[in-house]
């Protein structure tokens, strides 16, 4: 290697491993600074247990709003007359022509009239049951009904920790005793009012 390439080798090596170093460097830095002029790592919070006297725990109740279908009936009896003599007549007929198919000479005879008989109380009833479809409920209908039930969503807490109140809403009641994290931290705002 001839004296000028060797010297621009050494030049070049200390930006190489700089430009290569880059992204290393931005990683650690990246965790400790993610936030526009935060200047330190925070440190970890100093964190402690105990227990307050819980004083009341009122609850917390919402009106919650449902919707559903109801049955109902005006008292009145819907009398339908003429309308199950169709049902009663396509029963007889199906009824005959099924008994029809048994027998031979008189009991054939006699199965006919029976099937025809049976068919007729069978359709009677299908079609004295029927009103476009529905089952006659004599004057009843479904009507839409909203409900407004109170819904339990939280307890109001009052506690005393240390011969001071506070108040917070909890999801559950906490009976007597109430576990609490107590966190203390250096006021920063105090320091700066110096």
């Amino acid at each position: 290697m001839n004296p000028a390439t060797r010297l621009l080798s050494l030049r070049l090596l200390p930006l190489a491993l700089i430009a290569l170093s880059g992204p290393a460097l931005a990683q650690y830095a990246g965790d400790q600074y993610q936030h526009e002029g935060y200047q330190v790592s925070p440190m970890p919070e100093n964190v402690s247990y105990g227990y307050a006297q819980v004083l009341r725990a009122d609850e917390v109740v919402e009106v919650q709003r449902t919707r559903t279908s109801e049955e109902r009936c005006d008292g009145v009896e819907y009398r339908q007359s003429g309308q199950t003599t169709g049902g009663t007549v396509i029963g007889a007929i199906v009824g005959a022509a099924l008994g029809n198919q048994v027998g031979k000479g008189d009991g054939r005879k006699a199965a006919t009239v029976a099937g025809a008989v049976a068919g007729g109380v069978v359709g009677n009833n299908i079609a004295r049951n029927r009103v476009d479809g529905q089952p006659n409920r004599g004057g009843c209908r479904l009507v839409e009904v909203e409900r407004e039930d109170p819904v339990v969503v939280g307890y109001d807490v009052e506690y005393m920790y240390k011969g001071d109140k506070y108040v917070s809403r909890l999801p559950y009641d906490p009976g007597n005793r109430l576990r609490i994290r107590v966190s203390v931290m250096p006021d920063d705002a105090g320091n700066e009012a110096r």
